[in-house]
């Protein structure tokens, strides 16, 4: 998959189904996780076949050191940044750090650029939050001055966007690898691919984020780890203007955005069980998506739900 290369910036602007594989996982868990013992986690997940495995910047790990020590632990698996919060650094720094990662672990790594929320921006790292797609407009043309720095570090890695409204994936069309939009359901990812164009082997990238609780016996009679899981999970997120202005734009209203969300939303965009997340994997797939996210819920959003991935793998790998 090939977006137009960039001469000026040196970005490789490749990211898609050869280099991330058709479904990856996307975590917060390893925050909870000494980097002692990331090795012993993640070299499961190196070892279980998954083409990826992405994680946020919200207030733990700052985004590329957690890279690296991602990279550094695993052997085979890309690690995306899903995402790092632009404003946790201005554009130079990105840039070098890009540079640096991609130098050590050549095509191992896809930079996810995002804006966040203003919540965080604000409250937590005291900036101001300013029009969501200016800033990253702005924060792509001071990336694409940058240049390499240190001797060996020529290439950048390839660029995502964060991108759920139309006018922020016409922007990771034009300027960067592809988008990766969270929290959203396949009709959404039909329209992304609508506008970014092409198909998931041949356009831009387009990897999706989609949540899920897999633990045994939720398939059958365990509604309320089901429901427990998905509150959680939704809780934060239900708080935040630009998912509910997301979910909007894909059909739900103000009664959904309850905090945790309602049976609606949760059922919405919470899979319960290995076939029903099966079936939703495929549906973004057939919609267009290069590749599918699976953030697995576990029951400690610290604790890394090792032995739920395990089911996860054999059910979805294949996919």
């Amino acid at each position: 998959m090939n977006a137009p290369q960039d001469n000026t910036s040196g970005r490789d602007n490749r990211a898609g189904r050869g280099q991330l594989g058709r479904v990856g996982l996307w975590t917060g868990s390893l925050e909870g996780v000494p980097p002692a013992q990331l090795s012993d986690v993640l070299g499961e997940l190196d070892d279980q076949g998954w083409g990826s495995l992405w994680f946020g910047e919200a207030v733990g790990r700052e985004a590329f050191t957690a890279a690296q020590l991602y990279l550094g632990a695993t052997q085979r698996m890309v690690i995306g940044t899903g995402i790092a919060n632009i404003y946790g650094r201005d554009a130079s720094a990105a840039g070098s750090a890009a540079r640096t990662i991609e130098a050590v672990h050549p095509g191992r790594f896809v930079l996810g650029l995002g804006v966040s929320h203003a919540p965080l921006v604000e409250r937590h790292r005291g900036h101001h939050y300013g029009r969501p797609l200016s800033a990253m407009r702005e924060y792509l043309d001071a990336l694409d001055g940058t240049g390499p720095m240190a001797a060996g570090e020529n290439a950048m890695p390839p660029v995502v966007l964060a991108a759920l409204g139309p006018r922020m994936l016409e922007l990771s069309r034009d300027r960067t690898a592809g988008a990766h939009p969270y929290l959203t359901l396949p009709e959404h990812t039909a329209r992304a691919r609508e506008i970014l164009g092409g198909t998931a082997d041949d356009g831009p990238a387009l990897i999706v984020e989609h949540a899920a609780v897999m633990a045994p016996g939720v398939d059958d009679d365990d509604d309320e780890l089901w429901r427990s899981r998905a509150h959680d999970h939704l809780n934060v997120y239900t708080g935040l203007p630009n998912y509910r202005n997301s979910w909007t734009r894909q059909g739900f209203d103000e009664s959904d955005y309850v905090r945790g969300g309602s049976d609606r939303l949760k059922q919405a965009l919470v899979t319960r069980g290995l076939e029903a997340t099966r079936r939703r994997v495929q549906e973004h797939l057939d919609a267009g998506a290069s590749t599918v996210l699976v953030q697995v819920l576990g029951e400690n959003v610290l604790v890394p739900p090792v032995a739920d991935w395990r089911l996860a793998a054999d059910a979805l790998i294949a996919v």
